[in-house]
């Protein structure tokens, strides 16, 4: 593989232009693609295989025109201190503003609280469930509009009016984040560096890719429903890792020019080496990506395939396009000194003290003390872990002053936790001779369940053949006990069913936020054996070794470990909300832990492949085994150091966007990267690798045999390079 990115990086320096040219032409293609056939992005996911989606799909399918799919709004009254709702002037308020929400674009329902029953018995609050003809992702915005009016009418004549549900949600776009990230990214550049070419570079090419991914993603949301977070974290992701991957070569680059080679040699080399541990990088990133399909959620296969494409667009063009600026930049890339900053020269020896060589040479003269040390306090950091708390966001856990959260509070108040979050019962009679009498016989049977508070009278179709009972549960749509009563629903009156010839089904929000976290529990450990068996496999290739693959995993897991123990500190138990903008504490969301275990496995990879890849290079070409650990580390901790700050930047950035996942996420990523970096990969890795010694790099005789020798550190290629024949194969050793 070396000797082939050598060649591609010097084709690229020689044929500068026109891989410039192809590549502007790839931006313009794309981005006439992402104008013209660009469509809306949805935020509704669907879940194949439960048994709330196919009750939900046998909704759609039996109940024509009944807005099944459509959004809801939860219009709430509160009666001023001393009044009731019921009092004529009060009644006649609810009934403007219902009258104004009727009137609104969209709307295809809306109850009136007095004849539905909806009002508390004290009579003090009150709340109507509006439906709209549209799903939520058509709702356009003078319907939301009209919502917000009517609201207003009540609240100017004396009422309390709080609005809910999907409806209530604002649609505004979060803030350009990324753009701190890059900034960040570019004070990072520019010191380690020192340089504004050099320093330009990777954030040019990272700009490009995700120009192109971006483009991409919003010319497919034409063909196919797209998550409104999917281009978001494909963002994130792709912008992180393209500024890293240039970084990588362009400091080899640097490296290769300061030994005296010429540009266009250096150029191949860098590609030939860094460019090889690019490729198995962003290899393992995407694998890890891409593996979330076999949670069978579309949601995350959607975001997981999309994140891929842009970290593949990254790689692509760090080994094409970033070799042919170079070409256009050549020597100057060392120059273009920043007044008032230090030139950052290359180092060309190994002896020249430098913090980098001070701190690997502290480890690994004391390599157990500081493997004690540092894995004891990871494990500190991890203790939060058994307090790990997963759900999906609801209302009651939104920002106390937002009209969504009074809403909620308003509703328990009046009503009960449960009536915000109602559960859905579907009985299909079509092969029972008596479908009424099956569905009454179920809803009696709910009446006597523990957990339950009401239970509304069975509602059939047109065709008299499907029913659908309503149940207000005791206890809040995020509870253990509303889960509980849930299953024993689903238990007890399946059978029940089936003796009156009919099915059973819970579906609606509730249930869906159920099975959906079920199916994420169910789905991560066969997620954690793909991913960290391909990815296993891959390290062999590289490093040739089956203890490294190891002892990065076991590395990994005490990252991950840390980093679930922070988000519960933060998102649970409220540490440093006040600094992170953070109004309100809940369950850390149910998708993060896969995505996060998927994302933060492709990343601590890169390091482990940039970092280790230089150890066994030295290694390989002759160095003793602590030396190669020094002298590996040494020659790229600086580097390693820049892409983790970079990284950390670009995530941290997102966790201000105001989005509640994507906070979470970028919160996860940003501690994750610092965690692994600067503790796993450049504290405990040099450590155990002075404790291994020589055998870190032990691979069975059979399985060497077996696996491609892709030659990632460029042994071959510097053999070809000096004309150097093959060397011999050791002989087996003798046996006794």
């Amino acid at each position: 593989m070396a000797t082939f990115l050598y060649r591609l990086g010097r084709f690229a320096f020689r044929r500068r232009g026109l891989v410039l040219a192809i590549w502007l032409g790839l931006v313009a293609i794309f981005g006439v693609g992402a104008s013209t056939l660009s469509g809306p992005t949805s935020d509704s996911f669907s879940i194949p295989g439960t048994e709330s989606q196919e009750a939900f799909d046998l909704l759609e399918e039996r109940f024509p025109g009944g807005n099944t799919d459509g959004v809801q709004a939860r219009v709430v009254f509160a009666a001023p201190e001393g009044e009731t709702l019921t009092d004529p002037a009060n009644q006649a308020i609810v009934e403007d503003v219902l009258a104004e929400v009727t009137a609104a674009p969209q709307v295809a329902d809306v109850p009136d609280p007095f004849e539905s029953g909806t009002v508390s018995e004290d009579g003090t609050i009150a709340f109507s469930q509006v439906t709209y003809a549209v799903p939520f992702e058509e709702l356009t915005d003078e319907a939301r509009e009209g919502l917000t009016a009517a609201a207003d009418v009540g609240r100017d004549a004396g009422l309390t009016v709080e609005l809910g549900g999907d409806a209530a949600m604002s649609e505004e776009e979060p803030p350009a984040t990324e753009f701190i990230g890059i900034a960040v990214a570019a004070v990072v550049l520019i010191i380690t560096f020192g340089s504004l070419i050099a320093a330009g570079l990777p954030l040019l090419t990272a700009v490009l890719g995700i120009v192109i991914g971006m483009s991409a993603i919003t010319a497919a949301s034409g063909f196919i429903d797209i998550g409104s977070t999917t281009p978001i974290l494909a963002l994130m992701l792709g912008l992180a890792v393209g500024i890293d991957y240039a970084l990588f070569i362009v400091s080899r680059y640097r490296h290769e020019l300061a030994v005296g080679r010429e540009p266009e040699e250096a150029a191949g080399r860098a590609v030939g080496t860094a460019g090889s541990a690019v490729v198995f990088a962003g290899l393992t990133v995407m694998i890890a990506l891409a593996g979330l399909f076999i949670v069978n959620i579309p949601m995350l296969t959607q975001m997981g395939l999309a994140a891929a494409l842009t970290v593949g667009v990254a790689v692509i063009i760090a080994l094409s396009l970033l070799p042919a600026l170079l070409g256009f930049a050549k020597h100057r890339v060392m120059g273009g000194k920043i007044p008032g900053l230090r030139r950052i020269k290359e180092r060309t020896d190994d002896d020249r003290p430098t913090l980098s060589r001070r701190w690997v040479t502290m480890v690994t003269r004391r390599p157990v003390a500081v493997l004690t040390v540092a894995v004891v306090a990871m494990l500190a950091l991890a203790a939060p872990l058994l307090d790990l708390r997963l759900g999906l966001p609801d209302e009651g856990s939104s920002a106390p002053d937002t009209t969504q959260r009074k809403a909620y509070d308003l509703t328990v108040e009046g009503f009960g936790a449960g009536f915000n979050g109602p559960l859905t019962i579907v009985v299909d009679g079509v092969d029972s001779p008596d479908p009424q009498a099956a569905a009454d016989t179920v809803a009696g049977s709910l009446q006597g369940m523990d957990g339950v508070v009401n239970v509304s009278p069975p509602m059939p179709n047109e065709a008299g053949d499907t029913w659908i009972i309503n149940v207000v549960p005791e206890f809040g749509p995020g509870s253990s006990e509303t889960e509980e009563l849930v299953g024993d629903i689903r238990d007890q009156l399946g059978p029940v069913g089936e003796e009156a010839g009919a099915e059973v089904a819970v579906t609606g929000s509730t249930a869906i936020n159920i099975d959906f976290s079920e199916r994420m529990s169910d789905a991560l450990l066969p997620y954690l054996a793909l991913v960290v068996g391909l990815s296993f496999v891959l390290l062999m290739l590289v490093f040739r070794s089956v203890l490294v693959p190891l002892k990065a995993a076991l590395g990994f897991l005490l990252t991950m470990g840390a980093t679930f123990g922070a988000m519960v500190a933060v998102f649970q138990w409220g540490w440093f909300n006040s600094l992170l903008g953070i109004e309100q504490t809940g369950p850390i969301i149910s998708m993060l832990p896969i995505f996060i275990i998927g994302t933060v496995f492709g990343l601590a990879m890169d390091y482990q492949v940039f970092l280790v890849t230089r150890m066994r290079e030295e290694h390989v070409h002759g160095a003793a085994p602590t030396e190669s650990v020094v002298i590996g580390f040494q020659h790229g901790a600086r580097v390693v150091t820049a892409a983790a700050l970079i990284m950390m930047s670009v995530f941290a950035a997102f966790i201000f966007g105001g989005d509640d996942v994507i906070m979470q996420i970028g919160l996860a990523l940003t501690v994750a990267v610092a965690f692994d970096a600067f503790v796993v990969r450049m504290t405990i890795v040099p450590a155990v690798m002075t404790l291994l010694g020589a055998r870190a790099w032990f691979l069975p005789r059979w399985l060497d045999r077996l696996l491609p020798n892709v030659d990632v550190e460029g042994e071959k290629l510097a053999r070809q390079l000096r004309d150097e024949p093959e060397p011999a194969p050791e002989p087996e050793p003798a046996q006794r």
